[in-house]
């Protein structure tokens, strides 16, 4: 499904998204919270359409660019990812940005958006909070 060509929309959006998030919590297959291969609170940060994950050391393990259809409900992204172990795939998922809080959902590549916040097998949820606010967890 294309994503929403309301460009204010899309750029208010893409505002609020901007800086560095830390990942707080996370859900894969279903398991809460299991071993995650980026190390422990891996951060990423959105740059304009680009998006760009590091482990805790500052090594980089993805990047990529997005894009938002806050519209739909919930309100969508599509990861891109350009390095890492998904290059060149995308990734539908769904996203709930509230002040300084960040979650989502995404599937596999080929897969249905996920449509809750939530996971089953071929799918992951990320929490984050943006790095300047540590008061969320």
């Amino acid at each position: 499904m294309p994503l929403v060509k309301d460009s204010d929309a899309i750029e208010i959006e893409m505002a609020k998204l901007q800086g560095t998030w830390i990942q707080v919590a996370s859900e894969t297959d279903g398991v809460k919270n299991a071993p995650d291969e980026f190390g422990s609170e891996p951060r990423v940060t959105f740059d304009g359409s680009e998006y760009i994950v590091r482990r805790a050391d500052g090594s980089v393990v993805i990047k990529g660019r997005y894009r938002v259809d806050p519209t739909q409900t919930p309100k969508a992204i599509d990861w891109t990812d350009t390095l890492g172990d998904d290059a060149g795939k995308t990734l539908p998922a769904i996203y709930y940005l509230e002040e300084n809080k960040l979650v989502f959902c995404a599937a596999d590549e080929g897969a249905p958006r996920p449509t809750a916040f939530r996971t089953a097998v071929g799918q992951v949820l990320r929490i984050h909070q943006r790095e300047t606010d540590l008061t969320i967890r």
